[in-house]
């Protein structure tokens, strides 16, 4: 895709500005506080902190010590750390001692245990006489939960742009975690996909050498870093962290007779993904599915669609102009063999959600499942003309059967409050998500979009943090998407930030933040639109900003 038009001047107010002229900020100034802005990092540290995968009880501490300069061949070093419940880092309530080396390009994970529930700690490293910036992170709550905060991101091309979107949600005191729905980083090289910055190598990532160096130029932005040192986050990846399009045995950009076999460059690829990011390991190195709980509040089910079972993408045959090629979904789009997640994933998904005792369940995962069409027609007059085939569109029976599991077809009861988070195409949608969106007949499995019959649970997909989504200056496209797919409710195709979830019992508001640029560094965000679904309802609703929570 071409990079959009510069987006219109903001005419919503800017959260700042929101905080200045109203009640909330008080509430901001109650915020639990976030850590002043850290130190330039000495030779040791110059990579950051980072914390993730949290639990009630514990916490993966993350960070890399760049060995001394001038050593051929470095020797394992020792790291010590602790962890406080003040950022003054007394008194100490964790600490340990481990030793990293070239076997893992140096850096340190750490699973710090035996932490108290609901609760902001602090840490820090320490190796070679040098001390790490200090970080922030938080464990998740047990028993009756009444609120939780979330943001939502995905897609950050950093040749494509700078990490604005990452500095405003480092910026919000009162997050409890941060969920990263993928492309975390690019494969390609300098000015293949986006030329504002230059990447590190300068050619497309193939050899483990070459993911190393990628995600060390990643975690060298300052936005990227403070984002990570304030806040815990969740990650899964989706397909530009190996190639473009992956499925479980190769990628649209994977040529085998220039590039090798694919089974080795995804080894060499999550390799590197596991040693630098800040997620607890399962032992499989395909595997990044798992789930989280806060409290009685929510679940959280994060899916892997990529690696382990994920059928080949077939092919469009119908040009849409602008977009590319098209489909409909006949023929071996309807194979109930082609799958998404495999059948072992299918079975934990719906086995997590039907026994989940949580008011809410998220599902954070990559591709759009709302069903995206240039042409809506109800299913039975043969599915209209599809957009994507590389979302769940192009995976029709896999999709059904998460739906069989949302209606309780699969295994009664239904499964309800379900909200899917979704990342991958750059640009905002909010949708019902119903089997067929363009059938009127609630009664033979259609939906009706004014009252919200029909729908079985909703999805939020945020923009991207810098790739570039579709030119739509004067939202003609947007319109025009909206008119054959009723289901969606909030369609911007123009701005690139980040998605806020507000969640309490009663309800789930999706926030959608947008900054000004990636061009340049810029502090400029921007509320554009906000979307609830009540408890009980499966449908989404306009809502309003919510306020920040106070400690």
């Amino acid at each position: 895709m071409g990079r959009p038009s510069p987006p219109p001047p903001p005419r919503q107010p800017t959260r700042r500005s929101f905080f200045l002229q109203s009640s909330g900020a008080a509430l901001a100034a109650a915020a639990a506080p976030l850590l002043p802005l850290a130190r330039a990092a000495g030779p040791r540290f110059q990579h950051g902190v980072a914390s993730g995968d949290p639990l009630s009880d514990r916490v993966i501490l993350w960070t890399r010590v760049t060995p001394p300069e001038g050593t051929a061949a470095p020797p394992p070093q020792r790291v010590d750390w602790v962890l406080a419940l003040d950022p003054a880092l007394s008194p100490v309530i964790a600490s340990g001692r481990t030793f990293t080396g070239a076997w893992r390009d140096f850096t340190v994970k750490v699973d710090a245990t035996g932490l108290p529930a609901g609760t902001t700690c602090y840490y820090r490293f320490a190796s070679g006489g040098e001390l790490s910036p200090i970080g922030r992170t938080r464990t998740l709550p047990v028993g009756p939960t009444a609120r939780l905060r979330i943001a939502v991101m995905s897609c950050a091309n950093h040749a494509a742009g700078y990490f604005n979107a990452y500095r405003r949600i480092a910026e919000r005191a009162d997050l409890d975690l941060l969920l990263h729905l993928g492309d975390y980083l690019y494969e390609y090289g300098s000015g293949q996909v986006g030329n504002v910055r230059p990447t590190e190598p300068p050619t497309e990532l193939l050899s483990l050498a070459d993911y190393l160096q990628h995600h060390a130029q990643y975690k060298a932005d300052a936005d990227l870093q403070e984002l990570h040192r304030q806040h815990t986050m969740v990650p899964i990846w989706d397909d530009h962290e190996v190639a473009n399009d992956a499925w479980d045995r190769g990628a649209q950009n994977h040529d085998p007779a220039t590039e090798g076999v694919w089974a080795v460059r995804v080894v060499r690829a999550l390799k590197a993904y596991h040693e630098w990011m800040p997620m607890r390991e399962s032992g499989e190195l395909e595997q990044n599915q798992r789930s989280f709980r806060f409290g009685d509040l929510a679940d959280i089910v994060m899916l892997e669609q990529r690696h382990q079972a994920r059928s080949e993408q077939l092919s469009g045959t119908v040009v849409i102009p602008g977009l590319g090629l098209g489909f409909v979904p006949v023929g071996p789009f309807l194979d109930p063999s082609r799958t998404m997640l495999g059948a072992a994933q299918e079975a934990w998904l719906a086995n997590t959600l039907q026994q989940s005792p949580a008011r809410w369940k998220f599902i954070g995962q990559g591709v759009m499942l709302a069903q995206l069409k240039a042409v809506g027609r109800p299913n039975a007059e043969g599915s209209g003309l599809f957009v994507n085939p590389d979302q769940w569109d192009g995976y029709p029976p896999a999709r059904e059967r998460l739906f069989d599991v949302f209606a309780g077809a699969a295994a009664p009861p239904p499964v309800g409050n379900v909200v899917v988070l979704t990342g991958d195409i750059h640009t905002a949608w909010a949708a019902d998500l119903t089997r067929d969106p363009n059938n009127p007949d609630v009664g033979s499995g259609g939906y009706d979009p004014v009252t919200g019959a029909g729908s079985l649970a909703v999805e939020f997909v945020t923009t991207s943090i810098t790739s570039p989504g579709i030119p739509d200056p004067d939202g003609a496209l947007a319109r025009l998407a909206a008119s054959q797919n009723p289901h969606f409710k909030h369609i911007d195709l123009n701005r690139r930030g980040y998605l806020l979830l507000d969640v309490t019992p009663a309800r789930v508001v999706g926030e959608f933040w947008a900054v000004d640029t990636v061009a340049v560094p810029s502090h400029i965000e921007t509320f554009t639109a906000a979307f609830e679904v009540q408890h009980g309802t499966q449908r989404l609703v306009p809502s309003g900003m919510t306020s920040p929570r106070p400690n």
